[in-house]
């Protein structure tokens, strides 16, 4: 059984087996060795599992394939001899580390026992619980970092497992002039006090890491922070809540994610499953059905057979942008780059794609240091912890998380937390901005993002449903009927609770969009096929002249790259693709200000002029650039009922009803996307 064994769809995190002491070991870039018990000649166990290994044998004997029970259709093929990596002796401790106000919040402490020398603090602080934090997982969760050796650090915070407290969510930020105030950023500062204090063999620096909710607590460390806290990387970080990260996105909110997300944090201290109960014929119930028949957020909350949540009451009493929201707006305080901060996003984050963006945004005019950097890739949610070469459909052809890792992270904290001032043994080499341009799936560097290079330029939304580089030849309307009774679905249905069992909820902005592109109240416009590339680099603004028979609406535009329908190159299930490149909705309502929901008067035209935000995409030769409109995106958004109320939550079902939206296009309203083109793209070139 002896070797080494790859998915070949998947190859680069192989398996290897080998013999000691006369059991067959396991052991990967990040699988501690195990040692496995033999069930029979073929068929071996985990140990505490009932998951078991079952080898297929070559004619001579020896293995061939490998596959576990629980994925048996994943064929592992043998590559090559076993390969052995090195694992540090992580010893494991526990604390708990009082706060300024009294309150003892729980860490966990994995300190490697066979490394000599001080050695760095690399902290994540969590509300997903830190028990299981161990040698095992520790490698299994980051492999680079692991392996380079740090102190590491995982810490509840307050409320959340066995930390003390009360748990807030995305808790705003206190006056630091006020000694006794609390908040993230004054419990981290305590935390590496005490950290430098009472853990031994340390070097006087730390660090901190995290993704999505501990994002924005690693970037609380960077916020007034303690002297020893020398780099920082949120990781898709939850910024602002209600501009465009997990809840709300320009005022539209975004009802299946905020019911299952605050349940499943907030019923207890640990963690909650949602439920949408079961159909009439006993099938989990798809969550389209399960939020439409309940309508507003004010029944769903009524339904759940819970209490009311304290993150549900603030969403019902304040669906504006008031304080409640702006507290808890982290870039409005992104006014100076205290420490080295590394933000990572992916184009494709369902929950966090804005706050990375909008982080390094704030912080670049004030970064005198060039301490700023950040990496952008094609990755769902923290799918760069992944080794993996794809994402849904797409295909990348390299693992661009592993490299990520390996030459920008690992090296990011070695350079901050171990050279010595003036050295870069770790040679870190980003000078800003690194990310992975899909279409020519290439990495680029930058100097500055978006390049020099990139030219805002006007893609009009003319007649005949065409994109144009030139003004509207004529005027031009293109109209359709949204009607909150039958909305627009944001993926494939059934849908199920966001971290359900079999949810597509991960990989849902991949999704191909032709299963609503012919929809009745989806409006369509495109380019020719273009005859060479183009390239987009850097922010897309939408900017779309609208009319409505109601005093309400949404407003959704999405950026499609469509694949040709007889491709030779790509993989035959992208034939005829619809992958969107970037996408974003804006309520109606926040025109006047996102503090000040306001009617809108029909029949008027309104301009809806908003970010998509950033793109790094290459529509290749032979490719159709298509821009899509509609006004529901269900039930990823709640419905808007189109009649205005002064608070959506609480609507009433007599408040949905159906309206035409009209896009215009004419010298007066030119409806266009202003996208980042690097290269020229002519009439005569391009089609």
């Amino acid at each position: 059984m002896s070797g080494e064994y790859a998915d070949p769809t998947d190859p680069d995190t192989p398996l290897s087996f080998y013999v000691k002491d006369g059991k067959l070991i396991e052991e990967s870039e990040r699988r501690v060795p195990t040692e496995l018990k033999a069930v029979s000649a073929t068929e071996f166990a985990f140990p505490d599992s009932k998951m078991t290994l079952h080898f297929t044998l070559d004619g001579s004997g020896h293995g061939q394939t490998v596959a576990f029970s629980s994925e048996p259709d994943t064929v592992f093929k043998r590559t090559g001899k076993p390969v052995h990596h090195l694992f540090h002796d992580y010893q494991r401790t526990e604390a708990m580390i009082p706060m300024r106000d009294g309150v003892k919040l729980h860490v966990v402490i994995l300190k490697p026992a066979d490394i000599g020398g001080a050695l760095p603090f690399l902290i994540q602080r969590t509300p997903y619980g830190c028990d299981g934090t161990e040698r095992a997982s520790f490698f299994g969760g980051r492999p680079e970092l692991a392996r380079d050796g740090y102190i590491y650090v995982c810490g509840d915070i307050r409320g959340r497992y066995k930390s003390e407290g009360e748990f807030v969510m995305s808790r705003p930020l206190a006056d630091h002039k006020d000694p006794k105030a609390i908040d993230e950023s004054t419990d981290t500062y305590d935390t590496v006090a005490w950290l430098l204090t009472n853990v031994t063999g340390n070097n006087g620096r730390a660090g901190f890491v995290g993704t999505s909710y501990p994002g924005f607590l690693a970037m609380m460390a960077g916020i007034d922070p303690h002297p020893a806290v020398k780099a920082i990387s949120p990781q898709a970080p939850m910024i602002d809540v209600w501009m465009g990260d997990d809840f709300f996105h320009n005022g539209a909110f975004r009802q299946g994610y905020g019911y299952d997300y605050v349940y499943e944090m907030e019923t207890n201290k640990e963690h909650a499953d949602v439920d949408y109960g079961k159909d009439k014929d006993g099938k989990p119930r798809d969550g389209f059905d399960y939020f439409l028949e309940r309508g507003s957020f004010q029944e769903d909350v009524k339904k759940s057979g819970s209490k009311l949540l304290p993150t549900w009451k603030l969403f019902l009493d304040h669906p504006a942008y008031d304080s409640e929201w702006s507290s808890r707006g982290v870039e409005h305080v992104l006014n100076k780059v205290e420490v080295p901060t590394l933000s990572v996003g992916g184009y494709y984050d369902q929950e966090d794609m804005y706050g990375p963006q909008i982080e390094y945004q704030k912080l670049e005019p004030h970064d005198a240091r060039h301490e700023n950097y950040l990496v952008l890739g094609p990755w769902r949610h923290g799918s760069w912890s992944s080794s993996s070469r794809h994402l849904g459909n797409v295909q990348y052809g390299e693992p661009i998380g592993k490299e990520f890792r390996s030459q920008i992270e690992a090296k990011f904290f070695a350079h901050y937390l171990k050279d010595a001032p003036g050295d870069d043994k770790a040679g870190f080499d980003l000078e800003n901005t690194a990310s992975f341009q899909t279409g020519s799936n290439t990495w680029k560097r930058y100097a500055h993002f978006p390049p020099k290079e990139s030219q805002i330029t006007s893609l009009h939304l003319v007649g005949d449903g065409k994109l144009s580089w030139s003004d509207a030849p004529a005027p031009a309307k293109s109209s359709y009927v949204s009607d909150p009774a039958d909305p627009v679905p944001y993926r494939h249905r059934p849908i199920q609770p966001t971290y359900g069992e079999g949810s597509e909820w991960y990989t849902w902005l991949t999704e191909d969009q032709r299963f609503v592109t012919d929809r009745k109240d989806v409006a369509v416009w495109r380019l020719p096929v273009l005859k060479k590339d183009m390239i987009l680099t850097g922010e897309v603004v939408a900017d779309i002249f609208a009319s409505t028979t109601g005093t309400d609406n949404d407003m959704v535009v999405k950026l499609i790259d469509q694949y040709p329908d007889d491709d030779t190159v790509t993989d035959p299930k992208m034939r005829g693709y619809q992958l969107m490149i970037n996408e974003e909705i804006f309520r109606g309502r926040y025109l006047v200000g996102f503090d000040k929901p306001t009617p809108l008067r029909a029949g008027s035209v309104y301009e809806y002029k908003y970010s998509l935000h950033d793109v790094d995409h290459v529509f290749k030769a032979g490719h159709t650039v298509q821009v899509e409109v509609q006004s529901s995106w269900f039930p990823l958004y709640d419905r808007n009922p189109q009649t205005f109320v002064p608070n959506i939550m609480t609507a009433k079902p007599a408040n949905y009803k159906p309206a035409t939206i009209t896009i215009y296009s004419d010298p007066e309203h030119d409806s266009t996307l202003q996208v980042p083109l690097i290269n020229a793209c002519d009439q005569i070139d391009c089609f």
